[in-house]
């Protein structure tokens, strides 16, 4: 049985928000690997050895997110950051689905491939939700799992998300937005850009992460097409029914979220931190959003061996 949510939660205030740059984005472009699987070329990052950890990003970032977390632990870990289908470099294959459900079936086909039994799984933004749904559909691949801000049952999609939406549902979103940002890093990085709605330093993202960012996702029209139906697959609750599959799940899981957000509240947070039938509690990081795992690279690091000693120990 779920703790009390008021034995859960925890408080931190973070120290300065920084940026992840121990990795830049041309060792990144050279780590990069591709598995050829039925869903396409998978595209990946992976460091270190020993047991695996996967590291899932959000919209529409790419595994770039987590870098200063495979440097931090890589010394305990296998880290593998897979880029999801229709985002970063992955080359999704004619004809296949990008939604969460697809997501969740190229991960398993992935892992099957690479031959790697479980995971400790990292999760940030969609990418959470799609961790959701492989917990509740594959229990037995994940040892843990650390969550931060993202969806869930009573927020999915966020009503933030429908700007989003109607511009894929003209088919200018990437236009609108991610094109003008490749062009323009100030206003990538100003109050209405990525920068200013998902990320708390106001000089983040840098010039390269935009780059590395989005620019693969307004290479082509086939791209743009793709970061579409990536955005169209969230219109719904795409969690709708896990309820009862998340409270009776053993997974140990901690949460943390970014609770100045203002995509996800931290409604969502409290929630997914009193239903999970094995939380390992919440914290709440002061003077973070969304994107936070991405500047706070120390903390993510730091909680995940926390829970993996956890878990170790169980």
């Amino acid at each position: 049985m779920a703790l009390p949510l008021a034995a859960l939660t925890t408080h931190v205030l973070a120290s300065t928000v920084g940026t992840a740059d121990t990795i830049d984005a041309a060792r990144f472009h050279a780590m990069r690997r591709f598995l050829v699987t039925r869903f396409g070329r998978i595209a990946y990052v992976e460091q270190g050895k020993g047991p695996v950890a996967l590291f899932l990003h959000g919209f529409p970032l790419n595994s770039f997110q987590w870098r200063g977390a495979l440097e931090r632990l890589s010394p305990w870990r296998r880290c593998i950051a897979p880029d999801f289908l229709g985002l970063g470099y992955t080359e999704v294959a004619v004809g296949e689905d990008v939604s969460p459900d697809a997501q969740v079936a190229m991960l398993i086909t992935f892992l099957d491939m690479l031959k790697i039994d479980q995971v400790d799984l990292v999760a940030n933004d969609s990418g959470g939700a799609v961790a959701q749904l492989l917990i509740t559909r594959h229990p037995q691949r994940v040892r843990t799992l650390l969550l931060t801000n993202c969806d869930s049952e009573i927020d999915c999609p966020p009503a933030a998300l429908k700007t989003v939406i109607d511009m894929a549902h003209e088919g200018v979103f990437a236009d609108r937005w991610l094109a003008a940002w490749v062009a323009d890093k100030t206003l990538a990085r100003s109050a209405t850009g990525l920068g200013g709605q998902c990320f708390a330093n106001p000089n983040n993202p840098n010039d390269e992460a935009i780059d590395c960012y989005l620019q693969p996702l307004v290479a082509t029209q086939r791209r743009k097409d793709l970061v579409h139906a990536y955005a169209l697959a969230l219109e719904r609750n795409v969690l709708e029914g896990v309820a009862d599959k998340l409270r009776a799940s053993r997974i140990p899981t901690r949460i943390l979220w970014g609770s100045d957000d203002t995509i996800f509240a931290p409604a969502g947070g409290r929630y997914l931190a009193g239903l999970l039938g094995n939380s390992q509690g919440l914290q709440m990081v002061a003077s973070s959003k969304l994107f936070w795992p991405e500047e706070r690279p120390d903390l993510i690091a730091s909680e995940a061996r926390k829970l993996w000693s956890t878990e170790s120990q169980s």
